[in-house]
């Protein structure tokens, strides 16, 4: 018997934050940044997450709007923002996207 790992209303807080076209296309940037992003000329590496000015660039879309679905991303445990002086990288949340996935295809 599979034990839930995810209550539901955590699932349904990351549901309504994949809900959205550019939501989505995030997480799946970020999934392989060096294929997505242009390399990060500060840091060299993407070790601590993609710039979300990056992000930004590559969504096309305003950055009071991409701050906000970084928001609502990290607040679903989604992504995972790191602080480097003025710019707020964003990584995927690996274990939470791996427990999500199960709990859906598990119960779903």
């Amino acid at each position: 018997m599979y034990i839930c790992t995810m209550d539901t209303d955590k699932i349904l807080e990351i549901n309504k934050a994949l809900a959205n076209s550019t939501r989505l296309n995030i997480l799946k940037w970020l999934k392989d940044p060096d294929a997505n992003f242009p390399p990060h000329i500060e840091l060299g590496h993407f070790n601590f997450g993609v710039c979300g000015q990056l992000i930004q660039d590559k969504s096309g879309l305003s950055q009071p709007t991409i701050s906000h679905f970084l928001s609502t991303m990290h607040k679903a445990g989604l992504l995972i923002p790191t602080r480097h002086g003025k710019w707020t990288y964003f990584r995927r949340n690996e274990e939470v996207i791996k427990k999500y996935t199960k709990e859906l295809a598990t119960n779903l």
